[in-house]
């Protein structure tokens, strides 16, 4: 027996006082709809309409059930709207990823719009690399994340992507930091200060055939984890890293140069299981590609070099 349907019914002829208006306001003939308060009668074993007059009145079974089908209504709808919110991701607990090296003004504003979207939805954010973002979303411990292309895994989509382009960090005592961009063969002999393997591997992978394509092929490939040890081995002399403007924006000693011919730029998009996906995770993949579309750009340069040089998509999917 569908016992909220029954209820529906009841509480209509319990207002209305009157079998045909109530059916009217249904959407129903009048002799299903007595069929289903007698129904509902025979379920509770009690008679809920008074029917022995010219007009219909509650009996005080009929009384005493309206007050709780009402209550009992309202419930099923609350319990409706709730998990309705929950299934488009406005609810519940969305584990996420970001990479460690992400701006704070980034943060913020992926944080900001995730609550305006969604306010209901807890959001749990984890400080983790590209290559432990792909092996927890392949175990399912991590619902979504964002990560730097290329990516080979199996068995997750990806939201929209954003390039950022990328140049030369260099000391600015640098003879190369003279000129407005650096050619990557003009780099021969130098070491690269870049993100350990292991980070993001498709990534380091694809930098350095890029950078050997265009005659670049570091003397040593030196791992950096954080932006200051970076720094450190940029200040040092004998090496370089190829980072985004917003990075040199941390240490004044350090100078950004375009890259001749813009070869490479960073790709970042969101990524999430292809199969019982969490509701909010393409959500958040929109939002964050909204985000670095906004933020990132407006960051990664001095208002000349942006004004001066507007920039392609850069990403070689080949490499």
């Amino acid at each position: 027996m569908d016992l909220l349907r029954h209820l529906r019914h009841f509480v209509v002829v319990a207002h209305e006082l009157h079998f045909g208006r109530a059916a009217e306001l249904l959407g129903m003939a009048q002799p299903p709809l007595s069929q289903s308060i007698q129904r509902l009668e025979r379920e509770l074993t009690v008679e809920l309409f008074d029917r022995s007059r010219r007009q219909v009145a509650l009996t005080t079974g009929g009384e005493l059930l309206l007050g709780e089908a009402e209550e009992l209504l309202a419930g099923e709808g609350r319990l409706r709207n709730l998990m309705g919110q929950v299934r488009v991701g406005a609810l519940g607990v969305l584990r996420a990823g970001v990479p460690p090296e992400t701006p704070a003004v980034t943060l913020r504003a992926l944080l900001d719009a995730l609550t305006d979207r969604a306010p209901g939805l807890d959001v749990e954010l984890h400080e983790l690399t590209s290559g432990e973002q792909v092996r927890m979303l392949t175990e399912r411990s991590l619902d979504v994340g964002l990560v730097h292309h290329p990516v080979a895994t199996e068995g997750l989509r990806f939201g929209a992507p954003v390039d950022v382009p990328l140049g030369v960090l260099l000391p600015r005592t640098s003879p190369l930091a003279r000129g407005r961009e650096v050619g990557l063969a003009a780099l021969a002999g130098l070491d690269l200060v870049a993100a350990p393997r292991a980070t993001a591997p498709g990534w380091h992978d694809h930098l350095l055939a890029v950078c050997g394509r265009h005659g670049y092929r570091p003397a040593r490939v030196r791992p950096a984890r954080n932006p200051e040890f970076l720094f450190g081995l940029v200040l040092a002399g004998g090496a370089v890293a190829v980072e985004p403007a917003t990075v040199a924006r941390r240490e004044p000693r350090i100078a950004w140069r375009p890259i001749v011919d813009t070869p490479l730029a960073k790709r970042t998009s969101a990524a999430w299981p292809d199969r019982s996906a969490h509701p909010a995770a393409p959500m958040f993949g929109q939002l964050a590609a909204e985000v670095l579309a906004g933020v990132e750009p407006a960051l990664a340069g001095t208002p000349s070099t942006l004004a001066e040089r507007p920039w392609p998509v850069l990403f070689d999917t080949t490499g």
